[in-house]
């Protein structure tokens, strides 16, 4: 489809750069730059996919793949400053104060062979449970009384030494060998954190850019549910509730002795109540709680079992502010299912994981951020602006992206028409339109093809009879 910039796009990178302006010490983004960045949001949003020959085609040559291309590798663009700018724009065209943060990471299948492609490795497929090769982004996303909007990514990999170890450990113990006969576990790679130390990261860059938004709560599941994790979260968002998962066999210092989650509440088990799902439909569960001792964090939490309509087995909370009550932390967590909402939308309509081709760390991170600013864009188109301040649901960004197809046809027509010579820029409009959209050969149809003759040979009719006679 071929497309022009439409009015939301041109507003939403002016803005930006005002942010921008005002936010940083001598930066800007110059005339050229904030054409460029119109037109990659604009592509993204038509072609889906960041491709530069589908933005150079969908702009009928107006814009070339090489010029595209130097832009996004060399131009002297402020990424980070437009990212968190980005963000203080949205949070203030809404006029908003507070949210909750939720983290969590989601895995991007590549081709077999990526050596260029940054921080690609083989990963777990619990659907398969095979392999594949892909990339594992970490989220964090800010969900408000409002709106819901990534605040924050970063790319993950495992420590390769670490992961040959833990394979060898692994074989090793299948063997019977014991603890002190295998060899010990490898020191860190300061240059290959975490999944829970790039959390904390973002979470930190994210308190250092919006001091004034107050975050009442951190939400993570069973991955992050670590006394390390929870600790640091809460301090650095000032000493906030955080909660997260802890897994069915770890274990409690009660009345003295250890005794596992599971032995606790099926001891003590839950009573029926009902709760809230984000603010909405009721449904019936089964819950239990109390403030328990959790050998693994050293201290006391406030630990829930929790059991929807229909489930055989416990799942478990775990939340380190005491003072909140079960009801509360159970609504609050209930927020975190936003974020895998927040991948489906991303990975289906926003570009970075349809086609995403751009090498090295520059191509993902740099893709990945005119992914999500497309993201923020959408939230301040008119159409949905006018849905959020009136307290009215807002629109999916599948059907907010189809209705913007819709404007960019409608715009190209109300420019046809309001030019001087109709017939004429018509015509040049076609011949672009052939230029530049051309139709390409099928080898479905054999219709240029010599198929050769599909016939009896005369001459071979007798020798056919004699070999059936024969047999």
């Amino acid at each position: 489809m071929f497309f022009t910039v439409l009015p939301f796009i041109n507003l939403y990178v002016d803005y930006l750069d005002e942010a921008i302006r005002k936010n940083s010490s001598g930066q800007r983004l110059s005339c050229i730059q904030r054409g460029w960045l119109k037109l990659c949001l604009m592509g993204i949003l038509e072609t889906n996919s960041v491709n530069w020959a589908a933005f150079e085609r969908g702009s009928l040559g107006k814009y070339q793949v090489g010029a595209l291309s130097w832009m996004f590798r060399h131009s002297r663009i402020a990424w980070e400053e437009i990212w968190q700018a980005s963000i203080s724009l949205v949070l203030e065209e809404y006029g908003l104060l507070d949210g909750v943060l939720v983290a969590d990471d989601t895995d991007h299948p590549r081709a077999k062979r990526t050596p260029e492609i940054w921080k690609a490795y083989k990963i777990f497929d619990r659907k398969t449970g095979g392999y594949f090769n892909g990339q594992t982004v970490a989220f964090l996303i800010l969900v408000t009384p409002k709106i819901t909007v990534p605040v924050g990514f970063c790319f993950y990999q495992p420590d390769p030494k670490q992961t040959a170890w833990k394979k060898e450990d692994q074989r090793l113990k299948k063997e019977g060998q014991s603890k002190a006969q295998r060899p010990p576990a490898p020191k860190p790679d300061p240059n290959y954190p975490t999944k829970a130390e790039l959390v904390l990261g973002l979470i930190r860059t994210f308190r250092q850019y919006h001091p004034t938004i107050q975050v009442k709560a951190v939400l993570a599941d069973a991955l992050y549910g670590a006394q390390a994790f929870m600790e640091e979260a809460s301090r650095l968002c000032g000493q906030i509730q955080v909660i997260s998962q802890l897994r069915k066999d770890q274990t409690l210092w009660f009345r003295n002795r250890k005794i596992s989650l599971t032995e606790y509440f099926n001891r003590y088990p839950g009573v029926p109540t009902r709760l809230r799902i984000r603010g909405g439909k009721e449904v019936d569960v089964v819950v239990g709680s109390a403030r328990l001792f959790v050998c693994a964090h050293g201290k006391k939490r406030f630990v829930i079992a929790l059991k929807y309509s229909g489930e055989t087995e416990y799942r478990f909370l775990v939340a380190t502010d005491l003072s909140w009550r079960t009801q509360d932390i159970l609504q609050t967590y209930t927020l975190r299912w936003l974020v895998e909402v927040f991948f489906e939308d991303w990975k289906l309509y926003e570009g970075w994981g349809q086609m995403a081709k751009q090498p090295g760390e520059e191509g993902s991170s740099r893709g990945l951020t005119l992914s999500l600013l497309l993201d923020h864009a959408l939230l301040l188109h008119p159409e949905q602006r006018a849905c959020l301040e009136n307290h009215l649901p807002a629109y999916t960004v599948g059907s907010l992206r189809r209705f913007i197809q819709g404007e960019t046809i409608l715009e190209e027509v109300r420019n046809l028409l309001i030019s001087e010579n109709v017939a004429e820029s018509l015509a040049q409009l076609a011949e672009r339109l052939k230029l530049w959209l051309p139709l390409s050969p099928s080898r479905k149809h054999m219709n240029s093809n010599d198929l050769g003759r599909q016939e009896p040979t005369p001459s071979l009719k007798y020798h056919a009879l004699e070999v059936c006679a024969a047999t």
